[in-house]
């Protein structure tokens, strides 16, 4: 099942796409890492799928902590949000978050997370969430290259 989550969510991501190649700073920087060589592990954009998985009656807590405060501070560090999703199929709708980021490259998510998580405002907004308890069971993530033919790149 997890499987079909990736594929779900990478056929949602190539349906998004038009999106993306309308902001002229992804599409640029998405020329460039392909205009030489094709991208390889370390250089060029980079895709992240991620699935969290909530502890039981969290998945409001979680969403509502993207939509109001993530998304923004992730923008800030560099990182593009290009879509979220919800399981539309039991047990996993009730729990699980996945969605899909893009970073400039490789080596540029790990700095884009180092700042993130050294962020002050992502400490208040990630205590205050869980003044009600801990939201996050599992996290789960995959770095994905897009492909020479893929309008999202």
């Amino acid at each position: 099942m997890n499987r079909f989550l990736v594929v779900a969510a990478l056929y949602v991501a190539f349906v998004a796409g038009s999106r993306l190649r309308a902001d002229p700073v992804a599409s640029s920087a998405a020329s460039r890492a392909t205009a030489t060589h094709a991208p390889s592990m370390q250089d060029g954009r980079v895709f992240e799928i991620r699935t969290y998985t909530t502890l039981p009656g969290r998945l409001d807590a979680l969403n509502a902590r993207f939509r109001n405060h993530t998304m923004r501070i992730f923008e800030k560090h560099g990182m593009t949000n290009v879509g979220y999703w919800i399981p539309q199929d039991a047990p996993r709708k009730d729990n699980t978050l996945i969605y899909i980021i893009a970073h400039a490259s490789r080596a540029q998510a790990v700095r884009n997370w180092e700042a993130f998580g050294k962020d002050p405002e992502w400490a208040r907004v990630a205590a205050e969430s869980e003044k009600d308890g801990k939201i996050l069971e599992k996290i789960e993530s995959v770095y994905v290259n897009a492909t020479d033919y893929s309008p999202i790149k």
